[in-house]
């Protein structure tokens, strides 16, 4: 493996996206970027981390109900900038950012600590279908209507689930990707960071990994940054973190919050769970997958990013 850190090669620009935001970024010695391709679990990560960085310390004003909204996340391109750098250099805790950025395309830090988190290709699919075609139509053209977008406007979902994944599996929004439109590729995000993953502020989680032991993952991330997590401590973190407490506070807190989905929070914490695609995909689906994946990904980081750590 090779000892040279990530260089910073892509401009990632679309309808949602634009890297260069992170060029405003200015790293502290214990930040921590929370870096997935979309629907890996990013908000089930962000929740590990705020539950574990805020344990025993005040919560910011307005996250009480949902401390990740502590995180700051640069790279989308509504809302303006100086406002989430205004918000993050005003943070006097543990700072940690959220990002989908492929590591071609984020800044790279050594003295930042970075945990990347991957789930099955399929398993995205299915939730990125539940994500894609329930986006209301205010939400859409807000997106499409902001100024400076590069490229095509976000398209509205097809109506047909096996169109939609004919288009993302085989479709990159971007000339260097193959897969992920009309958003961003998930095995090519998987891809840039697999041939960084020994150095050693970089951690890689896998969602199997949260469903199986979701105790030992959290136990895992406090190791990596250096959080003391006592045994009385990690039951009540668990609870904390499990699908059904994160979406009742959601559904609780939503009423407060314009939302982008046609049912808000019952849309975004739909079901949380693996293997849906096995019912939905047919063969010849499935034979496109194996051939996609297979000129993308090397046997091992493919089979990392279907099974985890029992790949390993």
């Amino acid at each position: 493996m090779s000892d040279l850190l990530p260089t910073l090669t892509r401009i990632y620009q679309n309808h949602t996206l634009d890297s260069t935001r992170w060029n405003c970024y200015q790293p502290r010695s214990d930040d921590i970027v929370i870096s997935t391709s979309l629907k890996s679990g990013t908000t089930w990560m962000l929740e590990i981390v705020a539950q574990l960085i805020f344990r025993g310390q005040t919560v910011p004003e307005g996250a009480d109900s949902q401390p990740r909204s502590a995180s700051v996340w640069f790279e989308p391109r509504w809302g303006p900038l100086d406002e989430r750098i205004g918000k993050l250099e005003a943070q006097q805790h543990r700072r940690f950012v959220k990002s989908h950025l492929p590591v071609d395309g984020l800044p790279f830090f050594p003295q930042v600590q970075y945990i990347v988190v991957a789930r099955d290709t399929r398993d995205v699919f299915m939730s990125l279908w539940n994500h894609h075609s329930n986006y209301t139509p205010g939400f859409l053209e807000m997106l499409n209507s902001i100024p400076e977008r590069v490229g095509n406007p976000m398209p509205p979902c097809p109506q047909d689930i096996h169109k939609f994944w004919q288009e993302w599996i085989t479709r990159g929004w971007f000339p260097w990707e193959s897969e992920g439109y009309p958003y961003w590729g998930n095995r090519h995000h998987t891809r840039t960071w697999w041939a960084y993953r020994h150095l050693p502020n970089i951690l890689f989680v896998h969602y199997n990994d949260l469903l199986d032991d979701l105790g030992g993952e959290i136990e895992r991330v406090a190791d990596f940054l250096n959080i003391p997590l006592n045994e009385d401590a990690l039951p009540e973190i668990v609870q904390a973190v499990t699908f059904d407490a994160m979406r009742e506070r959601a559904l609780q807190d939503e009423d407060n919050k314009p939302s982008a989905f046609t049912e808000g929070a019952k849309t975004f914490f739909f079901k949380g769970t693996n293997g849906r695609w096995k019912e939905v995909l047919r063969a010849k689906e499935l034979a496109l997958y194996e051939e996609k994946v297979s000129q993308l990904l090397t046997h091992e980081c493919r089979a990392w990013l279907e099974q985890g750590r029992a790949a390993l």
